[in-house]
């Protein structure tokens, strides 16, 4: 199985008040710190997920544009699993600096052929920190074209058809899902 990974950086940062992706976390930007994450897991292919081609995207990673009208990370992912040459996508926001190799490389043993994973925490998807198998293109493509853009729907019925298998996570494990929409939260991680 062979795994291609998406950056997903195309929110608007409205109550960030700028680029989330630029802001300094630890002396760092955030995209730098999820890319060279990413890296580590030596993924088939690095996209970058967003509205508009980044000026912070390296050489190295392909622009993703979401699918017009942008429905947020749905069209990110979406446009993702349509262009990756991998079996799976590994999908990871942007705003989640707390995200560990160690968590990712335990997703990445949990896939299967034609099978992903979801974190599930409190009764909620992680959609954003997950793994998609190709297939899962269909349920992506249904949902852009029908009325409900929400990631929990799409993961339900992806868990439904059997594309998708829940893993649980463990209360040590929750704070790796901490994500920064604005400055106060970076008092949080």
């Amino acid at each position: 199985m062979n795994i291609s990974a998406a950056l997903l950086a195309g929110g608007e940062s409205r109550r960030m008040g700028g680029d989330k992706a630029t802001i300094l976390f630890r002396g760092r930007p955030l995209w730098q710190i999820q890319l060279d994450l990413l890296r580590t897991l030596n993924p088939q292919e690095i996209f970058v997920s967003a509205r508009t081609d980044p000026v912070w995207r390296p050489a190295d990673t392909d622009f993703v544009s979401d699918i017009p009208p942008s429905r947020g990370p749905l069209s990110g992912l979406a446009a993702s699993l349509d262009r990756m040459c991998g079996t799976h996508l590994l999908a990871l926001a942007v705003d989640m600096p707390m995200m560990s190799e160690k968590y990712l490389r335990h997703l990445c043993d949990k896939i299967e052929p034609h099978v992903g994973v979801v974190p599930r925490i409190h009764g909620r998807a992680e959609p954003l920190a997950a793994i998609y198998p190709r297939e899962a293109a269909t349920e992506f493509q249904g949902a852009l074209a029908g009325p409900d853009f929400s990631l929990q729907t799409v993961t339900r019925l992806l868990v439904e058809s059997g594309k998708l298998r829940e893993i649980s996570v463990t209360g040590e494990e929750r704070t790796l899902f901490l994500n920064v929409n604005e400055l106060a939260d970076f008092a949080a991680v």
